[in-house]
């Protein structure tokens, strides 16, 4: 009965509270060396400090102290320490200026460092999954046309990379969905969002937000996965663009009916190069280099500007590949590319720099 409740509850994932969610989805934490962790918490004891000093210094009428001369500047600092500190009242108390001062500016100090490594420790357990909760719900109240990715392995680590170089989209708008742990700890180091548990299932793709995503990368290492993974994707997602990995080219029939927009045939890719490397090494390091994003060459797309409608895009001083025209590629060599048109997109070959990478 218990694995009964279990099941329906994990089925109804998307419409659980927040809260519940903290240990499937994991949002990417912001690293800090620990003695900023330390300062940051120094900061907020002192200002804590300081805003109860001019509370009791303002209000120094409403207090009384033992000598009977009302209270000083130093007094209220005293007295606001000992507070802060949960020191509390005692029998022996500092009586002169020069002890007081010892104990603001040495015993003090010694009880907020020991408050920071004891409590301060402690509530940062405590609290961590309330602020994943809060986090998270922040996050599925706002997240819009992001990029799911389905599976962080080769393929999938190789999108995210090139979704990276290219600035196309930011770590925090790509959310990686996959049953290994370890490869959502690698993706959460690079300041990705990650979902844990199985893409087959729609309500894991609906914690991820497919059904706002604007891009879905599919890329399991099962072709089997990859078709459940795009029928359900596309269920939830109709307008999103979907692109689906297989390796095998029989199955990329069975993705194109499943809803995928485009399909990567990756053993028989990685053949071809194989097959020309044999012959043209020579060819094989200018595809390299052209879906490399880094450095060298790369393939790009931009929007033709409005000097250049009308002309030929052979007659450019970019190298021009082909051009899209109502969601439909063309190569430079068809008919319909001889002319650009208002609103057309143009595939070309652009030269990137490390400098270029820094200045964006």
């Amino acid at each position: 009965m218990r694995g009964l409740k279990r099941a329906v509850l994990n089925d109804r994932m998307a419409d659980q509270p927040d809260y519940t969610l903290a240990g499937v989805i994991k949002m990417p934490e912001t690293s800090l060396s620990p003695m900023q962790a330390i300062g940051r918490r120094v900061i907020g004891a002192l200002l804590a400090l300081f805003a109860t000093v001019l509370i009791v210094y303002f209000d120094r009428d409403g207090y009384r102290d033992v000598n009977g001369d009302g209270l000083s500047f130093l007094d209220a600092v005293y007295y606001a320490t000992v507070s802060l500190s949960t020191t509390g009242y005692g029998d022996i108390a500092p009586m002169t200026d020069s002890a007081r001062f010892v104990n603001v500016v040495v015993i003090t100090p010694l009880r907020v460092l020991f408050l920071i490594v004891l409590v301060g420790t402690t509530l940062e357990v405590l609290t961590e999954r309330s602020r994943q909760a809060f986090r998270i719900q922040k996050w599925r109240h706002k997240v819009r046309d992001h990029v799911v990715v389905v599976g962080f392995g080769t393929k999938g680590r190789a999108a995210v990379k090139t979704l990276l170089g290219d600035d196309a989209v930011q770590p925090n708008h790509i959310v990686v969905v996959d049953t290994d742990q370890a490869a959502l700890d690698a993706a959460g180091a690079l300041g990705l969002v990650t979902v844990h548990g199985s893409a087959t299932r729609a309500e894991v793709l609906r914690v991820a937000g497919v059904q706002r995503a604007r891009a879905v990368v599919v890329a399991p290492n099962r072709d089997d996965s990859a078709v459940l993974v795009t029928l359900t994707a596309r269920e939830l997602a109709p307008k999103a663009h979907l692109v689906a990995s297989v390796r095998e080219a029989e199955n990329v029939h069975l993705l194109k009916q499943s809803g995928a927009n485009q399909v990567v045939i990756s053993s028989e890719t990685a053949g071809r190069l194989l097959g020309m490397a044999t012959s043209a090494p020579a060819v094989v390091d200018m595809v390299e280099d052209l879906l490399t994003p880094e450095s060298g060459l790369a393939i790009a797309e931009r929007p033709v500007e409005p000097s250049e409608e009308g002309g030929s895009p052979r007659h450019l001083a970019d190298t021009v590949l082909g051009l899209v025209r109502d969601g439909t590629l063309y190569r430079i060599d068809a008919p319909q590319a001889d002319a650009i048109e208002p609103g057309d997109r143009l595939l070309y070959v652009k030269k990137v720099t490390p400098v270029d990478k820094v200045g964006k």
